[in-house]
Order: C-alpha cells, then structure tokens, then sequence
C-alpha cells in the first residue's frame, strides 16, 4: 500500500512517476482518472497513443451521460408543462361549470388527455361515487397526489372504467368530507408521475373551490 503524503506538502514529481511504473495498471482501473489529466501535445509511440484514446473515450462517455441526463430533464421539463396547461384548461371547465362532477367525468378525460376521471368521496356527494370511510387517507396518506399502477382498488375508484385503469393519479381535493378526484389511463405516459404532479393538486384545490368546501 502507498504511504500517505501529509497534507499541505508537495508530491514529488519523481516519486510519482516511480509509483506509477510500479503500478502500471493504476490509471487503467481509474479511468475517471484521465477526465483531470491533461493530454500531451503530441503522441509519441504506442503506449502514448492508448493513454490519449483512453483520454478520449472517458470523455465521450461522459459527454454521452450528461447528454443523458439532459434530455431527460427536457422531456420531463415538457411533459410537466403539457400537464400544467392541461390543469388549467380543466379549471376554467369548472368556473363555468353548473355540475362539478358532471365536468369531472364527461370534459376532465379530454381536456387531460385521460381516459376516465371521477368524483369519488366517503359521504354521499351527487355525482360522486362513494368511498367507505377512511379510504382517502388509506391511499394519499399525506400527500396531495399519488401515482399507482395496477392498483387493486380500480373497481372501488373507477367503477365501469377499471378495465382502462392500469395506472391511476389519486389527487386530494382538501376540505370536509374526504373526496379525492381518480384519474385512469391505459397507458404510462398517459399519468406520468413526472408530468407536473405540483399541477394536479393545484386541481384538487380547484375543485375543493367549485365544491364550494
């Protein structure tokens, strides 16, 4: 094992370059290694020309996973904006709306691009479909949204809409009684949980204001 250098004292040049000839394989197990060494200007010889390549690649390869990395934080960036317009084309369905539930469950699936929407609550509410007591904080907990996939409550939730549930987003609406609106799609990207779940229970609280709670 290498003798540590005190902190604060300089390595001498030698001394690492005697290391590294002991240990011809040390930048090859630390490829991360070659991303802070600076390339020589010229390549002389063989074994030159495999440490630049190896330079070369760990580059690449990074480059390639910050590229990544990128592009999922755009598409995320886009679908959460997708998702946000959509919300709020659905509240301005409700401010004009005569029947809360109603717009729920005939203009919500379009205008969110979904394939069901309901009403659901744990008192009798028109239009809603009813849930036993304490269901609500049996599924959110405390949060305002929650994503699911091939829950089991999809009959409880969806009713005649359950054969499309595969995955669902549960969002609170705030107030007494607990209620909570289910949204179903067939497919995953449909309800995306990166698709602006901060948009959703903005919806929720938009519906606890149409509710009149």
């Amino acid at each position: 094992m290498a003798e540590a250098v005190p902190a604060g004292e300089p390595l001498d040049p030698e001394a690492v370059a005697a290391f590294l000839r002991a240990h011809p394989r040390f930048l090859t197990e630390r490829p991360e290694l070659y991303r802070v060494l600076a390339p020589p200007q010229r390549v002389h010889g063989e074994v030159l020309a495999d440490h630049m390549a190896a330079m070369v690649r760990t580059e690449r390869a990074h480059a390639a996973a910050m590229a990544e990395r990128a592009d999922g934080v755009l598409a995320a960036g886009r679908a959460a904006a997708g998702m946000t317009a959509r919300v709020h084309e659905a509240v301005l369905a409700l401010i004009g709306a005569g029947d809360v539930a109603e717009c729920v469950s005939v203009a919500f699936p379009a205008l969110l691009a979904v394939d069901a929407a309901v009403l659901c609550a744990e008192t009798p509410m028109p239009g809603a479909r009813k849930l036993p007591p304490g269901t609500v904080t049996r599924l959110l907990g405390g949060r305002a949204v929650a994503h699911r996939s091939d829950a089991d409550e999809a009959r409880l939730l969806h009713g005649e809409a359950a054969a499309l549930a595969r995955h669902d987003a549960l969002v609170r609406i705030p107030g007494e009684p607990p209620a909570l609106l289910a949204l179903s799609a067939r497919e995953h990207w449909m309800l995306d949980p990166a698709q602006g779940a901060g948009a959703l229970a903005f919806l929720g609280r938009a519906l606890a204001a149409a509710l009149g709670r």
